[in-house]
């Protein structure tokens, strides 16, 4: 292709992200093409069904996706249809097509993505998937390409707008978690079944992808440990409140040693971080790297127009030819490192634990003497006030780290004590020092 040649972009899927992505193709035609140095044009939309209001210009439409990765007349296909069967299936015939590919597909290129990314290497294409992480936010080519100078010690951030969503409104309004569950679904920020959103998995795909990217390790799937959110409760958020933290849902990769930690999980963030205050459907990735120190990247982690920002940033450096080239990960698949993740047990942390407890002289004494007698101190321990006619009164203990096999033990002895009911709460402290 010479300069001046049009890049003829193929669409598959015409959701909400797909509608945005061909709105800003066509009505910036010109700031595009000054910004690339070439045209792009929409030339094939793969749309399953027929949508009397959707607008796509002069393009053709087929019903089949696959026609899409098939025709000579498209250069790019842009997978966002979502999904790890038909999406894998269209991707993988577009590179052997030698077709580029961008992807909003987090959970595709979790666990495809070893795959799909040596074959796109050997195909001598692009694969690029900056929306499948984050929405609008650049985080995969902040890991990339901006800090590509630096060595990465971590990534911990809200990855999941939907949960940050629900905790945001519990925290601030005391609201029940199936109450702002389902005002979620109203507004469009969690899907009929929210499944992967509360309970950690849409976090952990995306956890692979900045691991992979930051630590140069093979996207692993089944690396990330994940608790979800569908436990806390507006008491544990106003009691952290009151000590000073607030509760965020996290995607935490962490170096240690030569093995590195991936967990996905509520957290217990001191207030006065940065991290903290980023409240509502807002995304937030925290990157601590040697000659940067820490840098926080804020806003909107999904939704039509941020995501489709991000498909269309990786449309432009593939029509640059500029972009991340057959090296979307930083570095070759083949030269990836494979290094063990620790165990979710093994992890050190502080804790947050929340106990109801009958009142009686004593009892105080037993709960400490438990975690004592397994080399677990006490940062603080408060004793909240009974509400009326209640016989048990609320403790909340803030421990000095241990880890979490050490913890699970202690509390499983403090629960068999006759004063202490099985309604409990345990959830990892992380000061981010």
């Amino acid at each position: 292709m010479t300069e001046m040649t049009p890049l003829r972009i193929g669409i598959c899927g015409v959701g909400t992200v797909g509608l945005a992505t061909i709105s800003i193709l066509q009505n910036q035609l010109s700031l595009l093409a000054a910004r690339c140095g070439r045209e792009l044009s929409v030339t094939h939309v793969g749309a399953r069904r027929d949508h009397s209001d959707h607008l796509y210009g002069d393009a053709k439409i087929s019903r089949d996706v696959m026609d899409v990765a098939r025709d000579p007349d498209v250069d790019v296909v842009v997978e966002l249809i979502g999904g790890t069967t038909v999406a894998h299936e269209l991707v993988k015939l577009a590179i052997e097509q030698g077709k580029h590919v961008v992807t909003a597909n987090k959970a595709l290129i979790a666990e495809h993505g070893n795959q799909l990314l040596a074959l796109a290497e050997a195909s001598g294409v692009h694969l690029c998937f900056e929306a499948a992480v984050a929405g609008g936010i650049p985080v995969i080519k902040s890991l990339r390409e901006a800090l590509a100078g630096n060595v990465v010690s971590e990534v911990a951030g809200i990855i999941n707008g939907t949960g940050n969503f629900i905790l945001t409104e519990m925290s601030n309004k005391g609201r029940a978690f199936e109450d702002v569950l389902s005002e979620a679904q109203s507004l469009g920020y969690a899907e009929a079944d929210p499944t992967f959103d509360i309970d950690g998995t849409d976090a952990a795909h995306k956890l692979v992808i900045l691991a992979s990217l930051a630590f140069g390790v093979p996207l692993s799937i089944d690396a990330p440990a994940k608790e979800g959110i569908q436990n806390i409760t507006p008491e544990d958020l106003d009691y952290a409140k009151a000590l000073g933290y607030r509760v965020k849902h996290l995607g935490i990769a962490r170096r240690s040693g030569s093995r590195i930690e991936m967990r996905v999980h509520p957290t217990l963030i001191p207030e006065s971080k940065q991290l903290a205050g980023v409240d509502g459907v807002l995304n937030a990735i925290m990157l601590k790297a040697d000659a940067v120190g820490e840098l926080l990247l804020v806003g909107p982690g999904a939704g039509g127009a941020a995501t489709a920002s991000s498909v269309c940033s990786d449309i432009i450096d593939i029509a640059r030819e500029c972009g991340p080239g057959t090296r979307p990960l930083g570095i070759p698949v083949a030269e990836l490192n494979a290094v063990s993740v620790i165990p979710w047990e093994e992890v050190s942390s502080e804790w947050y634990l929340r106990l109801h407890v009958t009142d009686r002289p004593g009892v105080m004494s037993d709960i400490t003497q438990k975690l004592a007698a397994r080399g677990i101190s006490i940062e603080s321990l408060v004793q909240k006030a009974a509400k009326e006619g209640d016989t048990d009164v609320p403790i909340v203990i803030l421990t000095h780290a241990v880890p979490a096999s050490l913890i699970s033990d202690a509390v499983e002895a403090v629960v068999a004590l006759e004063e202490v009911q099985p309604d409990l709460a345990l959830i990892r402290v992380e000061a981010f020092d």
